[in-house]
């Protein structure tokens, strides 16, 4: 059934069909693939699949308590539709189970647009605002239009004999334990093994078209820090990082992305996404050491629009705000300890 409001026409597909699509035509962003969706399936979320215009839409529902749903539409509509967000979520909405709260869109915009009939999430879900390293330079080039700290602590990290492997799930245990001392160090949340562990296993079926890439850094025969990096449709995007409370002088950071940066351009990567940064460069901003960290490597500061809902249930939508704001505060409140 093809249904269609004001303009845009929606059609529910199978899975089938979008690896069929995806497999000719890949989408801009890794959230919007199967494999995304067969991950988050393994932890509470379902996935429904739509064509917008022919072209690809995921979205994803999940269960809260035994009446009601949330809806998440992960980095899409593109840029065209930035004037259709309504007319979507009213298409949206005859394929949604009753008692959903509301439609919650993670817009990938880099035009610096913002819908004005949609209500603006407090906390954005994935990073609103994020550098981007154009990558079809070569790799001196990239690096003169790096900060000279940056170059200064890739090549530092050289000289005291810092080097970087590339690996799978093999090192992924050992990965985790750096990650959860980096969690306790800088008070930042973190999925279970298990979730890592799946998203792994899920890259390795190739015809997902995603590698998901463990780069360790190793200092005297030791493991000291390592990085998690996506590789997409000639898109690298630096998804997770740890680092050990040792030999961090010798700045096994720098060295590890400046090796999945070179690998990317390798691979033929148009460019290197950092992932996440605070909107600007404020020393008073908790994460502030992690915008100029990201910065120094160069590229373009790109800010999202971020998180934004159309409501479908606005009674409900109230309560579940509020439960959602006092969430976050207890986290951040257990984080500060």
């Amino acid at each position: 059934m093809n249904n269609s409001f004001l303009g845009v026409a929606m059609e529910p597909i199978d899975a089938k069909k979008l690896s069929e699509i995806s497999e000719s035509e890949p989408g801009d962003s890794f959230l919007q693939t199967l494999f995304w969706t067969s991950l988050k399936s393994n932890f509470g979320w379902k996935p429904l699949y739509f064509l917008l215009d022919e072209q690809p839409l995921v979205v994803l529902v999940r269960k809260i308590g035994r009446s009601f749903s949330i809806v998440y539409v992960p980095y899409a509509p593109s840029e065209k539709y930035q004037d259709k967000l309504e007319e979507i979520s009213r298409c949206l909405k005859e394929y949604l189970p009753r008692g959903s709260l509301f439609i919650r869109y993670d817009l990938p915009w880099r035009n610096g647009s913002k819908p004005s009939s949609l209500f603006k999430k407090a906390e954005d879900i994935q990073p609103a605002s994020t550098v981007i390293i154009d990558i079809t330079k070569n790799k001196d080039v990239i690096l003169s239009e790096m900060k000279s700290k940056t170059r200064y602590n890739i090549k530092l990290a050289e000289k005291k004999g810092v080097s970087v492997k590339k690996y799978s799930i093999e090192m992924l245990g050992e990965w985790y334990e750096i990650y959860r001392e980096t969690s306790v160090r800088d008070k930042i949340a973190l999925h279970s093994l298990k979730y890592y562990k799946t998203l792994f296993e899920l890259a390795q079926e190739k015809e997902f078209g995603v590698d998901i890439r463990l780069y360790m850094a190793e200092d005297e025969g030791k493991n000291i820090a390592g990085i998690v990096t996506c590789f997409y449709n000639k898109k690298a995007t630096y998804l997770y990082g740890a680092s050990s409370n040792i030999a961090r002088e010798k700045m096994p950071a720098y060295a590890l992305q400046w090796k999945a940066i070179c690998d990317a351009i390798d691979e033929g990567c148009v460019e290197y996404d950092m992932f996440g940064i605070p909107p600007d460069d404020n020393p008073s901003h908790p994460m502030h050491g992690l915008y100029r960290f990201k910065t120094g490597f160069g590229g373009a500061i790109v800010h999202r629009p971020g998180c934004y809902d159309f409501l479908l249930n606005k009674f409900a939508y109230k309560f579940y705000t509020i439960a959602e704001i006092a969430r976050n505060y207890y986290f951040k409140k257990i984080r500060k300890r």
